[in-house]
């Protein structure tokens, strides 16, 4: 169930667990060739997805029931059902693309931030939007920088687009993940490259 979307215009205090503890986890995946469409190449050992018309031919691809059939999305290999965890991603060498998480077991037919089972903050035309539930709002304030945050707090139901350059929490979308989700990205031109294993930066 989708909840309304908050823009976050200060920083806020350090999320909680559910102890009342601070639950700050350092999230290392990879990016899981099995689940990507036929236009996307993984590179630097799985952590950057570059796309290309190169691929595209199905008999070159082998086939599986998690590979996305039509549209350039690919998944992480981390499951994530508990706390605080932070990655960056670096955008600079894409205009088109979409970054967020999903639902481990998200339909294989359909793109990420068009329906109940992914959260996403997307780039194109020069302008940031955040999407859910067949919803998409707009974001000022950021621009097209080299690299952004996410961060994902599952107890508390949130993902947040995180500016790196001020160390603030740019956007926050509000959800009630239903179980496990993993990192998400889509992409129609360029390339992403992923960095994971990073603690939560102090101040968000």
């Amino acid at each position: 169930m989708a909840l309304p979307l908050t823009r976050v215009l200060r920083r806020e205090a350090v999320w909680l667990g559910a102890a009342g503890t601070p639950s700050r986890r350092a999230i290392s995946f990879k990016l899981e060739e099995k689940t990507a469409h036929s236009s996307l190449a993984l590179f630097k050992e799985e952590t950057g997805v570059k796309y290309g018309l190169v691929g595209l031919e199905p008999t070159k691809v082998a086939l599986n029931v998690e590979r996305f059939r039509d549209w350039a999305v690919v998944l992480g290999d981390t499951k994530v059902t508990t706390g605080q965890h932070y990655w960056e991603v670096t955008v600079k060498k894409s205009k088109h693309f979409r970054i967020g998480v999903a639902d481990v077991d998200i339909p294989r037919d359909g793109c990420i931030g068009v329906d109940n089972h992914s959260w996403v903050f997307a780039y194109a035309h020069q302008k940031w939007h955040a999407m859910l539930a067949k919803e998409s709002f707009p974001i000022t304030g950021i621009g097209h920088p080299e690299k952004v945050g996410l961060l994902l707090d599952y107890e508390a139901q949130r993902l947040s687009l995180v500016d790196i350059g001020r160390i603030a929490v740019v956007c926050t979308l509000r959800t009630e993940f239903q179980g496990p989700v993993v990192p998400a990205f889509a992409l129609w031109d360029g390339q992403l490259l992923t960095h994971s294993g990073l603690d939560v930066p102090e101040g968000i």
